[in-house]
């Protein structure tokens, strides 16, 4: 990646991109190391049972963070990103997503509320629903989108390691026995509202930046700029957060507990590719704007980058998954070796659909289409978590998470060749 860097004409945008990717590196490497403190600790603490409840949770809680993000982590990034020297029009943009934000924040608590309050499976756990509920919070106190516009990464690292930093000391300071399970999604929530109350201090103080109330016209605006990626984002979730969700309502949270443990290990993996992301799309959107040739041949190369690393990473897990799962989290988790084995591939495999999609088709404004991607990727997902979850349990719903992930990246590679995008190639015929 700093090769291609360093091939930038620009200096001043090289060291921006630099700077960011480092800081964003550093991010991942804490989303990394943490969790790895912290998963092996609580999965023998708490058991499969209580560790099953608190992933069950917060899967639930995830949808209402869908609702309250609204795209605006990739629309918002791409307008601020766009209009960064305006700081009128910045401030514009800045007050308008947060009011939406807040406003759907209002709306998340009244639906979490007639929800778990209408089912028993709810009821009977309902402080860890409310509990949980607090990282909604946070992260609508939290503009990454303003920081990732603005391509100042350094504040979303530095805030980030922050939360997860008090989450993991307090973790081992208050949580030691299975009757200690409350406290974990109330010090996760404690994290989250304490760094996006720093963001916003951050925000208004060091970007010089004033709230002003903005018109309706600028509001229905922000609303319709994200509405495909919203789309985009919910039909993700059907076959991401609602496995979790789906395998919970079926099974049991001791199964929930078995898979839970297996994906959090392949995400903190395919985690360690997300720097390189979120640093390369604001520069890819300014890129495009300006030459889509350029812009191409900037993909082409991070795709063959990218997807080398991911590749060897995926196998790595696939033949050590045994003494993974030994290691990490314990001899209580032997089913969860076969669900490592089955999602191993899924950091090669979304690596590729990010470049596709996220850099590729939504840089080149083929919204309409990512949006149609992803819907019939969730279709399938959930068709076959109900047709394999009865059947096969967690490994049921392991396979459909393969097959989903797998057509969304072929169908988008497909769909850019059809339109001339010859991503491998770097070219555009």
């Amino acid at each position: 990646m700093l090769k291609y860097l360093k091939n930038l004409s620009n200096t001043s945008e090289k060291k921006r991109l630099i700077e960011n990717f480092f800081s964003l590196l550093t991010l991942q490497g804490a989303n990394y190391i943490l969790p790895l403190i912290t998963l092996p600790y609580l999965v023998r603490v708490l058991g499969a049972e209580k560790f099953g409840l608190i992933a069950f949770a917060q899967a639930f809680i995830q949808y209402f963070n869908i609702l309250t993000d609204y795209g605006f982590n990739l629309s918002a990034t791409r307008e601020i990103s766009i209009h960064r020297e305006n700081k009128e029009k910045i401030a514009e943009i800045f007050s308008s997503v947060m009011i939406i934000k807040f406003a759907l924040l209002i709306l998340s608590f009244i639906i979490m509320t007639i929800i778990v309050f209408s089912f028993e499976k709810f009821r009977k756990d309902w402080l860890v629903y409310y509990l949980t509920f607090g990282i909604v919070i946070g992260q609508v106190l939290f503009p990454v989108w303003f920081f990732q516009g603005m391509e100042r990464m350094k504040y979303i690292t530095i805030l980030n390691i922050t939360a997860k930093l008090i989450f993991t000391v307090f973790i081992f300071v208050f949580v030691h026995g299975v009757s200690d399970y409350i406290y974990v999604p109330l010090l996760n929530s404690l994290g989250f509202c304490i760094a996006g109350i720093l963001a916003l201090w951050i925000v208004f103080k060091n970007f010089d930046l004033s709230f002003k109330i903005p018109g309706l016209i600028t509001i229905k605006h922000q609303l319709k700029e994200g509405w495909y990626i919203f789309i985009s984002t919910v039909a993700i979730s059907l076959y991401t957060i609602s496995n979790t969700f789906i395998l919970g309502l079926f099974t049991n949270n001791t199964i929930v507990g078995y898979y839970s443990a297996a994906e959090k290990l392949v995400k903190a993996a395919q985690g360690l590719l997300t720097p390189v992301s979120r640093t390369i799309y604001p520069y890819i959107s300014k890129l495009v704007k300006e030459s889509k040739e350029r812009g191409l041949k900037f993909i082409q190369k991070v795709t063959f980058l990218i997807g080398g690393i991911s590749f060897l990473l995926s196998v790595s897990i696939f033949i050590f998954a045994d003494l993974i799962v030994k290691l990490l989290l314990g001899n209580q988790y032997t089913e969860s070796v076969v669900v490592l084995k089955i999602l191993s591939f899924l950091p090669f495999i979304i690596a590729l659909s990010n470049i596709f999609g996220i850099q590729t088709m939504l840089t080149f404004n083929y919204k309409g289409a990512f949006s149609k991607i992803l819907v019939s990727a969730s279709i399938i997902n959930v068709l076959l978590a109900f047709i394999l979850v009865p059947l096969y349990q967690h490994v049921g719903i392991s396979f459909a998470v393969l097959i989903s992930e797998i057509f969304v990246t072929v169908s988008m590679f497909v769909y850019l060749q059809k339109k001339g995008i010859k991503v491998l190639e770097g070219k555009i015929v």
